[in-house]
């Protein structure tokens, strides 16, 4: 297994053409897809959602908001990974109502824990008002208290911003990997107009493209070079 993974993770590359004449099996998307919302993500919120655009037309128009990018005027498919940061509290209540069919008919702290996680802090931390006044009201918090014991400091909107987004990318990641084990090859890509892919995927205001992820079959072209990482001395430490 360890073998498998390690071949996996090594044979992954950020693919810039990919050959269109390559037979390509749509299904291993949806798969892939599914093995992705598996990813871990802060709190189980799954703050996420993923949009396939596989048809020519729609995956033509959306290469040009790519920059016109070959890894994304080539690929079979484009995937883009979208952020929703707005459906927390729907998404709060149904992982509670989730747990709380679990739940033994006598409550006990387990599950006094669980249900003030999910309606007393999670409110709290992804919680927010017009003027930002909770925003500043939870940093002036966190710093009081932080200066007598350690606490998390990132409590703001904008903090939980950067919390999706990890998330997302989680599953980013999850979903690379597994297309690699299904034969495919992917390219995360970051050069694209936001706003105008917003729009052709008619998402609300609240809404934020993480990445997009195009698909296909490498051509021997289509990987830039060897790979290049810094020595691992220089990233990786021992404490």
């Amino acid at each position: 297994m360890v073998a498998i993974f390690e071949q996996i993770v090594h044979e992954r590359r950020s693919v810039r053409i990919y050959d269109e004449l390559a037979p390509f099996d749509g299904n291993a998307v949806l798969r892939s897809l599914e093995r992705a919302v598996l990813s871990p993500n802060s709190s189980n919120l799954q703050l996420w959602e993923f949009y396939r655009v596989h048809t020519k037309q729609k995956k033509d128009e959306l290469a040009g908001y790519c920059l016109g990018q070959k890894a994304a005027k080539t690929a079979n498919e484009l995937i883009v990974v979208v952020t929703r940061k707005d459906k927390w509290k729907e998404r709060a209540q149904f992982v509670l109502n989730e747990a709380r069919k679990s739940f033994p008919e006598k409550k006990g702290k387990k599950e006094a824990l669980i249900e003030t996680y999910y309606e007393r802090l999670i409110p709290m931390l992804y919680g927010n008002d017009p003027l930002g006044l909770m925003n500043a009201f939870k940093k002036t918090a966190t710093f009081g208290t932080g200066v007598f014991q350690p606490i998390s400091r990132e409590v703001t909107s904008d903090d939980m911003r950067v919390v999706v987004h990890k998330s997302a990318a989680l599953a980013a990641q999850t979903f690379m990997l597994s297309m690699k084990a299904e034969g495919y090859d992917s390219c995360p890509m970051e050069g694209f107009d936001s706003k105008r892919v917003k729009n052709f995927l008619r998402l609300p205001k609240e809404a934020e493209i993480c990445m997009i992820i195009s698909v296909g079959t490498a051509k021997p072209e289509g990987v830039y070079g060897d790979r290049i990482r810094v020595d691992n001395k220089t990233v990786i430490f021992n404490i």
